[in-house]
């Protein structure tokens, strides 16, 4: 952690005290932290405790002063390699969850383009609460990463879930943070993501439900490790937001594929995730078909481009090709023989009949499956917590291949 910039973000919690714990051991690591903290996380813990351990002054207000100075949010979030909010009470992560930029701390949160980490700290049933694990799981989805509490005695008197974890712990898990993070570093990563559209006439066209979440948490997960990831979306919603991403956005099977074939050569490694679509029709019309006109209308259907063939057939001995299938009866037989057929390292595979899983979710069950017939399982998570946990896997893939 030598050198890293951390966002310390304080808020209202009887946990505060251990923020000088925090910034004494994040110092030790060689880290440059400024505080940040919350009206309501002053009555907890003075902000001359916490400037002297930091060195730096404590920002707590949009305006220090009545000369016209401020503290800029921005130039904040911009700075940082990190963010920390130990403790989160749970008004502050119900502000985070939904954007609610009353203070500070908030409006850095929500400027930060670097990875943010939360210490939720709060009695039992506050924890326990369904509207707090609801703002959590959106915090989650967002990309930001949960310090689970630690079960103990709080200041309530009473014993339960909810205690944060101990300042040596956080700091842990950052400095692991960091120490993974480079595991991509120079390797140039091909995802594909999201549906293909296929013209049937201007306003018409053959697709899918695919939403593009699913790629577009792998492609953070690669570039948050070092990667440099090259993300190309079928048309979506979606945004990316690690500067590492390069997106480069297509419509139909036959763009997804050219784009595809052109970069895959100079890649260490394709995740192909979109839900390409299988077919297109024949002849799309220039002007809009009117139903008036057809009682009944015929479409004639070629097969497009297979892109995972492709890439399979020119793979190299050093790239890694990861293919995905989503299956509705017999999922393994049939992934295990795409595996085969298409010459793919690794399939991941989901199915239509897993309640919370494939299109549309915001979480995801998968089944990692390797040539070699290896088989692992990953239970429903957040498809940002499924895309790290496949980032790992291939990142271990990657390093037995050199």
């Amino acid at each position: 952690m030598k050198g890293k910039k951390i966002i310390l973000g304080i808020t209202g919690s009887i946990a505060a005290y251990k923020a000088a714990y925090l910034i004494r051991a994040l110092v030790k690591k060689g880290a440059e932290v400024q505080v940040v903290i919350t009206p309501a996380g002053k009555e907890f813990i003075t902000p001359l405790t916490l400037a002297t351990l930091s060195c730096h002054p404590v920002i707590s207000d949009f305006f220090s002063n009545r000369d016209g100075t401020w503290n800029s949010h921005v130039d904040l979030g911009l700075w940082a390699d990190a963010m920390l909010i130990a403790p989160a009470s749970a008004s502050t992560i119900g502000k985070m969850a939904r954007g609610i930029a009353d203070n500070i701390l908030v409006t850095t949160y929500l400027s930060c383009k670097a990875p943010v980490f939360i210490a939720p700290a709060m009695d039992l049933d506050m924890y326990a609460h369904p509207a707090t694990q609801q703002n959590l799981d959106t915090l989650r989805s967002y990309g930001n990463h949960i310090i689970e509490p630690n079960t103990g005695f709080l200041a309530s008197g009473l014993e339960g879930k909810g205690r944060m974890s101990e300042p040596d712990d956080i700091v842990n898990v950052l400095n692991d943070f960091f120490i993974s993070s480079n595991d991509l570093q120079k390797k140039k990563i091909l995802i594909t993501a999201g549906p293909t559209y296929e013209k049937i006439d201007p306003v018409r066209f053959i697709g899918n439900y695919s939403s593009g979440k699913m790629g577009f948490a792998l492609a953070e997960a690669c570039a948050a490790r070092g990667g440099n990831v090259f993300l190309i979306s079928g048309p979506v919603v979606l945004k990316t937001k690690h500067p590492s991403i390069k997106r480069i956005d297509v419509e139909s099977a036959d763009e997804m594929y050219e784009e595809a074939v052109r970069l895959y050569p100079s890649c260490d490694m394709a995740i192909l995730c979109a839900a390409v679509a299988d077919y297109r029709p024949e002849h799309s019309v220039s002007e809009k078909i009117k139903r008036e006109q057809n009682d009944v209308l015929k479409i004639s259907l070629v097969r497009n481009k297979d892109i995972a063939a492709t890439l399979g057939s020119g793979k190299k001995n050093h790239q890694l090709l990861v293919g995905f299938a989503l299956e509705t009866k017999d999922g393994i037989t049939h992934a295990r023989d795409k595996l085969q057929r298409k010459n793919l390292d690794v399939i991941i595979l989901n199915s239509l009949n897993d309640k919370g899983a494939g299109f549309g979710y915001d979480t995801n069950k998968v089944t990692l499956i390797d040539k070699s017939g290896w088989e692992t399982h990953l239970p429903l998570k957040s498809k940002t917590e499924i895309a790290e946990e496949i980032t790992d896997y291939l990142i271990k893939s990657m390093i037995s291949t050199v």
